[in-house]
């Protein structure tokens, strides 16, 4: 008798063991599971300053690759033939990022560029869309008011669910200092319009 409830607890814990697995499998595979576009949650963040200069310094400046190190903190290289020069439609650069702790590498393809209005990229990671960022200018009496836009989807719901929980906050942050450090930059290495007059 106390063989068989031995053998009945054993069968059964091993059961709820496997249906937990099962669960665990099904709930990972939901998660991981790649999302329809048209249910893809799209995350925009915006960030905007007005920076001390004219609009074609610093679009030329914004749109040259090889510079993106020296002013947002989660660009760490650049490489490729066309990174020294403003990207025109169609180059292609890759950048080695850490976005809120992530590290990785993107391939960027300017898609658009309006001298000294607006230019955007496209970028992929491993073949993947990975984003888009776009940069509006504007000259203002004060200078060059200018708008970084970076747009991303969720993937799968797991991105999504992280996303919300805790990497939007980071890039937000992350965003908020790269247009910050742009002006400084900007307006500490070149000379402010009307300088000399």
């Amino acid at each position: 008798m106390s063989r068989r409830r031995t053998h009945r607890r054993r069968t059964h814990k091993r059961r709820n063991l496997f249906v937990a697995l099962l669960v665990v499998v099904g709930a990972a595979a939901v998660l991981m599971f790649p999302l329809p576009q048209s249910w893809r949650a799209v995350t925009h963040i915006v960030n905007e300053v007005t920076i001390a200069q004219p609009d074609t310094v610093v679009f030329e400046y914004v749109s040259t690759p090889a510079n993106w190190p020296n002013w947002h903190p989660s660009s760490l290289a650049v490489t490729g033939a066309a990174a020294g020069h403003s990207l025109l439609a169609g180059e292609q650069v890759t950048e080695t990022f850490s976005v809120a702790g992530r590290r990785g590498q993107v391939v960027w393809t300017a898609v658009e560029r309006i001298p000294p209005s607006d230019w955007m990229i496209q970028g992929t990671i491993d073949g993947r869309a990975a984003g888009a960022v776009r940069y509006t200018l504007a000259q203002t009496p004060e200078g060059t008011h200018f708008r970084r836009e970076f747009t991303y989807a969720a993937p799968n719901l797991l991105f999504a669910l992280t996303n919300w929980l805790l990497l939007r906050k980071r890039i937000e942050a992350e965003s908020s200092e790269a247009v910050t450090r742009l002006r400084a930059v900007l307006e500490a290495r070149m000379p402010s319009p009307g300088a000399g007059d």
